[in-house]
């Protein structure tokens, strides 16, 4: 199936004013409703990284678990998960990052990747950055290496993508608003 982004940014929703004054969400929901868009964004992204060296994916909470899970499984990689502060049992690493709207904090397990892993980060959007750099950190405290940072949409007027490649992450996106 041909990649449609006109097709694929007509169905994504912009919610404004939430979840805080001046933000328009960008609500992928609308994407996972439609089976030939969903079809169109998962096997894209299956399609460029089929043939790379790398060893694991890493989705991040929540919307990143969708498209994360679907690729793990056509690429036979192992997910790892990358959540919200309190929700991972066992040992975690933490890492604390700023929000357009204010501060959160992600986690992943001890153990989950290994020196020398190569790992994809998904996740819906990419807006200010911090989300994925956060991940980054994590992912290279346990010693493996970001091979790129993915996203359905990239917001490039909030200076995400920019920032992950100022920090020697490589980045892409399927569309951008």
């Amino acid at each position: 199936m041909i990649f449609d982004e006109y097709y694929i940014k007509s169905l994504i929703r912009s919610v404004h004013d939430w979840p805080a004054p001046g933000v328009i969400f960008r609500d992928i929901t609308p994407l996972f409703q439609s089976p030939k868009a969903q079809r169109m964004v998962i096997d894209s992204l299956i399609q460029r990284y089929v043939d790379t060296e790398i060893t694991h994916i890493a989705a991040l909470d929540a919307r990143g678990f969708l498209p994360g899970a679907v690729i793990a499984y056509a690429l036979n990689k192992p997910l790892v998960l990358l959540r919200k502060q309190g929700k991972l049992p066992a040992e975690t690493e933490t890492e604390t990052y700023d929000l357009e709207y204010g501060q959160a904090t992600i986690e992943v397990q001890r153990g989950a990747l290994d020196p020398g892993n190569s790992v994809l980060l998904i996740d819906d959007l990419i807006a200010t950055g911090g989300t994925l750099l956060a991940a980054a950190t994590l992912i290279r405290r346990l010693g493996a290496h970001v091979y790129e940072a993915a996203a359905i949409i990239d917001l490039p007027d909030l200076g995400g993508s920019t920032k992950l490649q100022d920090a020697n992450i490589p980045t892409f996106t399927l569309c951008a608003f």
